[in-house]
């Protein structure tokens, strides 16, 4: 009998498969990567055409010896890695490594990990595409030449071991960027002004909300025209001069990309996009269901395609029509997508058989993957459904030339709503005197609310909205999200509140290098630019070399400059007046992984350290002893007093010594400007130099 040889990537998925296939198959796993890249040197010839120098990873040789038995006995080799770059290029290493270039090798690649689609695997076998694997060795030198020439140079810049990246280095800049854009915010005063209506008949009151004068829509900015609004209503009669009655309505989502998995899955379940992608191999590469065995719950998680099979979209409808009813399919064809550069071998994540319902397999599933895999379930099934369909009502009421407006809608009819609600969709606007209302209806006035407001600065970025900011900027693809979000983190470039990001002490240090020394490494546009050309390579376009060839150069004249610029600024530890009560020395400054804080200078005879508390020149407030900078628990800088904790004065924004002309209370800098720190006042004033 024949002898045929099946090579996987992880052993859970050793387990999944085996169970679909006869005695004669062998499935073994590589356990992922078995060659790379040394990590002592850079491992790219510069001089030899940009020739990577690949070598077995260390503690691999075991392994790959097992491997080569296997295969020496094989009549058949089948290399069933995942399907992506990364997959193509492992079972590339593993032809090498393995010396089975004179055997009968065959790829292999599947989906689902489900027995229809690893038995058509089989009888489709392929070459591989090198295409796809020059695509994953340009990314592959490309961010080790980026790395490995940059980070020595932050290393001396700032003295720990930090690093650079292709990637991590904009993301970090979009961080910094939205961070400056925050600090320099300046918030803009304006007014609400609803007004309480008695409709006859109607218990409940009618609150409206004023709408502008005319037919133009209004903002009121300030306190004086509010005033002068309600001067000119003054006893005016509230009259409904229009009532409109429509419907609205809400289409179904898509099914999940890797990106909008990773967005939702952080808004509805908190998962940190690492976490949200570690879940989902699990589900896709096997879990032990009972009575079912180990099976592979999910498709392939690393896809930016919403294309769904045939046969799965034929499934997901027939399962809509017998469980909710024929009027919930929708007749729309989902697969049309306007979008470039999918990875269309792909489809979007799913389930492998949505008649495999959340509540069916709850028992065999940990929380974390029960409540993922309820979430791409419920995505799925609904994209098949009718959209949501709503009446909503709306009133114009005049008082005299000014215009209050009232709404209300309904759901008429819950289409894939009975399914699947998006985690922040906004809430529907139930009001009940709305509905009653007609152009008849007698009002009168029963009182006016007004409160000040102030506009909000961007919001800082959680994983999600960087998610998909770096999305729609084209910068990385779906593998790379959350392994670049993952290292900025644990550089302690950035730190994570609750949800949100925040950039450290050190992490506006590498950025300020990297933008002034690397402007093209943190630029947007040469960022997504260089993701186009590295598409182009795995559509065959592109030669991989070339790319490397054009950027190279480049990035080593602008590594000499810098080295030259460090060197004409010698970099010497900063003396300070604190003296070592330990030996007496004066301390000196130092950066760590947190920042900048006090060291002996006798290191390592004497090992004393302190916190570094920089003075900015600002007398304190409230106590008027020296504001520092501080840093929270997570390396978040504020402004405090150094009298702390017996002085509780602190600001995320910069104090200035400047005390506000008209309130006289502290002001703040924000950008150029300086800003009254008293909401009531909220003066600004341009900053002198």
């Amino acid at each position: 009998m024949a002898r045929y040889l099946v090579i996987v990537e992880s052993p859970t998925k050793v387990k999944t498969i085996k169970k679909f296939l006869g005695s004669n198959y062998v499935v073994t796993a590589s356990n992922g990567h078995v060659r790379d890249l040394p990590k002592s040197q850079l491992g790219v010839d510069v001089e030899n055409d940009y020739e990577p120098k690949y070598i077995t990873i260390r503690g691999k040789g075991e392994l790959l010896a097992k491997l080569r038995k296997e295969a020496k006995k094989a009549d058949k080799i089948f290399l069933a890695t995942d399907p992506d770059r990364e997959g193509e290029a492992i079972s590339w290493h593993l032809t090498k490594a393995l010396k089975i270039e004179d055997k009968d090798v065959y790829r292999i690649s599947f989906n689902e990990i489900t027995k229809n689609a690893v038995k058509a695997s089989l009888k489709n076998p392929r070459a591989l595409d090198m295409n796809l694997v020059d695509a994953q060795q340009a990314r592959r030198v490309l961010d080790r030449v980026v790395g490995y020439k940059i980070s020595p140079l932050l290393w001396a810049k700032v003295k720990r071991g930090l690093s650079a990246g292709r990637v991590q280095s904009v993301t970090l800049r979009i961080i910094a960027d939205r961070e400056e854009e925050i600090n320099s915010f300046i918030p803009e005063e304006y007014w609400s002004l609803d007004v309480n209506l008695k409709v006859e008949k109607e218990k409940k009151l009618l609150n409206a909300k004023y709408y502008g004068k005319g037919s133009k829509k209004a903002v009121i900015r300030s306190k004086e025209e509010l005033d002068e609004i309600l001067k000119e209503i003054g006893r005016k009669k509230f009259l409904v001069e229009e009532v409109k009655t429509s419907e609205r309505i809400k289409r179904a989502p898509l099914p999940f990309t890797t990106s909008t998995l990773q967005q939702e899955a952080a808004k509805a379940l908190n998962f940190a996009t690492a976490k949200t992608m570690r879940v989902a191999q699990q589900l896709y590469e096997g879990i032990d269901i009972k009575g079912n065995g180990t099976v592979g719950l999910i498709t392939y998680l690393r896809t930016d395609s919403t294309r769904v099979s045939e046969e799965a979209d034929q499934s997901v409808r027939d399962y809509i029509a017998a469980q909710y009813g024929k009027e919930y399919v929708t007749d729309e064809d989902k697969n049309k997508s306007k979008k470039k550069n999918i990875q269309d071998a792909h489809e979007a994540i799913r389930p492998s058989d949505v008649a495999r319902s959340p509540i069916a397999v709850k028992e065999s599933l940990s929380r974390d993957q029960f409540r993922l895999y309820q979430l791409i379930w419920r995505r799925f099934v609904a994209s098949r459904m009718e959209p949501t369909k709503y009446e909503t009502k709306s009133v114009r009421i005049g008082a005299g030339e000014h215009k209050f407006t009232a709404s209300s809608s309904k759901i008429v009819f819950e289409g894939f709503k009975s399914v699947y609600q998006e985690a922040e969709e906004e809430k529907e606007i139930s009001n009940v005197v709305v509905n009653h209302i007609s152009k008849d209806s007698k009002l009168t006035k029963e009182d006016f609310e007004t409160e000040q407001h102030f506009t909000s600065p961007p919001a800082h970025y959680t994983e999600a909205s960087l998610v998909k900011t770096l999305e729609e900027l084209g910068i990385g693809r779906p593998s790379t999200y959350a392994p670049t979000i993952s290292t900025i983190i644990a550089r302690r470039y950035v730190t994570k509140e609750k949800k949100n990001i925040y950039l450290t002490e050190i992490g506006e240090v590498v950025n300020g290098i990297m933008k002034h020394s690397f402007p093209s490494i943190v630029d947007v546009n040469f960022t997504a630019n260089m993701e186009s050309l590295l598409d182009g390579v795995e559509e065959g376009k592109v030669r991989w070399k070339t790319i490397i060839e054009n950027f190279y150069p480049d990035l080593d004249a602008s590594v000499k400059t810098a080295e030259e610029e460090l060197e004409e600024v010698k970099i010497e530890d900063e003396v300070t007046e604190e003296v070592c009560e330990l030996c007496g020395k004066n301390l000196v400054i130092k950066y760590g992984p947190h920042g900048k804080f006090l060291a002996c200078p006798g290191f390592p005879e004497c090992r004393n350290t302190k916190p570094y508390l920089e003075k900015i020149g600002v007398p304190c407030p409230i106590c008027g002893k020296e504001v520092v900078i501080r840093k929270t628990k997570k390396g978040r800088k504020y402004f405090g007093c150094e009298d702390n904790p017996e002085c509780e004065f602190m600001s995320w924004q910069k104090p200035s010594t400047t005390k506000c002309d008209v309130c006289g209370s502290y002001m703040v800098e924000k950008g150029n400007k300086l800003m009254c720190t008293n909401k009531q006042c909220g003066h600004i004033l341009t900053k002198t130099q």
